[in-house]
């Protein structure tokens, strides 16, 4: 992979810096292809386990403290975890624990959004303001519910108390109001006129989580749950709400914190509110699951019909736009188009990944130490590359 690709990677993948070495082998399953490949998907040749096992090596370090990968496709599968559960006890990571899947959750967020305009609930054209009237001022009644999706809104971002990292940290156990963060947003100034660019941001998700809840007349979390989670029997997946803590087992996630006399410090940071997140970022998962919810969503199990292309769909005549409603697009050195969604809380980021005929595809949880970094985790772009070699 060359620089220019590298750089572009890091970009669209949007994930944490890291740096330097230790130690701790990884562990791996591999498995060849199965007998029937999917209907529609091209040849794919195995995931290279030499590649993806070196990707692994030496975790923990000072930038990951653990890893869980599941590479699949029509070639075969290989799954892998390396690093530790804790530093504290220096165990080996647990490959099944869950994770603050971050953004990836607005995945879901817009297949259910999809759902509802496939049952005629929701008109995808449609303005939001005459869903949430009370939550939409004038100054936004041009926002479409598709614009909400494919983040050319034009909302500017809510407020939320702090601006540097241990600010964040002081408030780390504030519950925040989804209601509030919009009314905070909206009594800004637009950045751009609808549909004329596209800026990611987590508003048009924690909007399009009300919607949902003021169409259905349930809660988001509930919606989810109903429509998605149970149907595919994603078992290690939830929804945390207020609580701070992830249940059931899971890794730990640690961060490096800048102290004023100019040294860092690292900080178990797996005890982290994340109302802020919600509907654009708040659900815990398993890479099994996340693995499990990629296969079905793209097979269109999730979401059926035309509907389904909205989520491989850039918006046209937007500038630079690579954002569909719930994926992102990035073409790949060798030309392979590639769908996938990012996540990034605290101590964790994570990605979801494919061509959209499943000849390839991928699922991660690394536990990076600057996972809001400005630079792209060493371990998370050796496992992109080692998963989508040829």
């Amino acid at each position: 992979m060359n620089t220019c690709t590298r750089t572009l990677l890091a970009t669209a993948l949007a994930l944490g810096v890291a740096a330097g070495p230790l130690a701790a082998p990884a562990t791996a399953l591999s498995r060849p292809a199965p007998a029937t490949a999917p209907a529609g998907a091209r040849g794919s040749s195995a995931p290279d386990a030499g590649a993806l096992r070196a990707a692994l090596a030496g975790l923990p370090d000072a930038g990951t403290t653990a890893a869980l990968v599941r590479v699949g496709g029509t070639g075969g599968d290989w799954h892998g975890s390396a690093g530790v559960h804790d530093l504290t006890s220096g165990r080996p990571a647990d490959p099944q624990g869950r994770f603050r899947a971050g953004s990836v959750t607005k995945v879901f967020t817009a297949a259910v959004v999809l759902q509802l305009a496939g049952e005629g609930a929701v008109d995808l054209d449609g303005y939001v303001r005459d869903y949430l009237p009370d939550l939409i001022p004038a100054a936004y009644d041009k926002v479409t519910v598709r614009q909400l999706l494919n983040h050319t809104h034009g909302l500017p971002d809510g407020d939320f108390p702090g601006k540097d990292l241990n600010a964040w940290y002081a408030h780390r156990f504030d519950v925040h109001d989804p209601r509030r963060i919009v009314a905070s947003a909206t009594a800004k100034t637009p950045i751009a006129p609808p549909g004329t660019a596209q800026r990611y941001g987590n508003i048009g998700y924690t909007v399009a989580g009300l919607l949902i809840e003021r169409v259905t007349g349930g809660t988001y979390a509930d919606q989810v749950t109903r429509r998605i989670l149970r149907p595919l029997g994603l078992h290690g997946t939830y929804f945390p709400g207020t609580s701070p803590r992830i249940r059931g087992p899971h890794n730990h996630g640690y961060q490096v914190f800048p102290m004023p006399d100019g040294t860092t410090e690292l900080r178990d940071v797996t005890v982290w509110g994340i109302t802020d997140g919600w509907a654009a970022g708040d659900i815990v998962s398993t890479t099994a699951d996340l693995e499990r919810f990629l296969l079905a969503l793209f097979r269109g199990r999730v979401v059926r019909g035309p509907l389904l292309k909205e989520m491989f769909t850039v918006p046209a005549g937007v500038p630079g736009a690579t954002m569909s409603a719930g994926l992102q697009r990035y073409v790949a050195e060798d030309g392979r188009v590639l769908w996938l969604k990012t996540g990034g809380r605290w101590g964790y980021n994570s990605v979801i990944a494919a061509t959209e005929d499943l000849s390839r595809t991928l699922v991660y949880s690394v536990n990076s130490t600057d996972a809001k970094g400005e630079s792209m985790n060493p371990v998370a772009e050796r496992i992109m590359r080692a998963a989508f070699a040829r």
